[in-house]
């Protein structure tokens, strides 16, 4: 089956570029073009995409509010971020609101289809430690309520619970997890759906997010 792929930007020529691009795989099919966020909800009940280029900056609504509102919904798309900027405090914000990734907009047209199909496979394409880089390089107030809700919700996880989701926050892969806390990847997996499951969370950024404002 096809990957579904809505592209969201107020950019005409954006649009076009990466609906030429995405259409030329083979396997990912662009069902549907947004102009801007508020368009966003209809179009994905109409299309229902696997998954949606999300642009930040829009003139009604910004690809931030759009994001909430998608993630906030059950079976949502994955929603990935498209900017021109690494360091950006709304692209930040876009990850917490449960985005899998963000891409630059001059991504290489080969890298930029390779992360789609990662995206649509279930993988996050923005790796923890990209994510603390992020972090280190965007001024983001509020750390300290952020840090007394990160550790009350890691308090409900299981010890070993915990030593995944720290192992995460670091940047590990199932199979560096698994080797060093001696347990298989298909145990590392099941530690981490439990986690998502247990704090409500979307993905394996969202978890290092979690983690990061525990230990600012």
């Amino acid at each position: 089956m096809k990957i579904r792929v809505l592209i969201v930007d107020d950019d005409a020529l954006v649009r076009a570029g990466l609906s030429m691009i995405l259409g030329g795989t083979g396997d990912i099919e662009v069902v549907g073009e947004a102009a801007d966020g508020d368009q966003v909800p209809k179009m994905v009940a109409q299309h229902r995409p696997d998954v949606v280029l999300m642009d930040i900056r829009m003139p009604r609504v910004d690809g931030l509010s759009a994001t909430e509102v998608l993630r906030a919904t059950t079976g949502s798309p994955e929603v990935v971020v498209l900017t021109t900027f690494h360091a950006d405090a709304q692209v930040l914000r876009a990850l917490r609101a449960g985005a899998a990734g963000f891409l630059l907009k001059d991504i290489p047209p080969a890298d930029l289809v390779a992360a789609i199909r990662r995206v649509a496979s279930g993988e996050p394409i923005l790796s923890p430690a990209v994510t603390r880089q992020l972090i280190s390089h965007v001024a983001d107030g509020g750390a300290g309520g952020r840090r007394d809700s990160a550790r009350v919700l890691l308090a409900r996880l299981s010890e070993r619970e915990r030593e995944v989701a720290v192992a995460v926050g670091q940047g590990r892969s199932n199979a560096e997890i698994g080797g060093e806390l001696y347990m298989s990847v298909a145990t590392v997996k099941a530690h981490v759906s439990r986690i998502l499951t247990k704090l409500g969370l979307n993905n394996r950024v969202q978890i290092a997010l979690l983690v990061h404002d525990s230990e600012s």
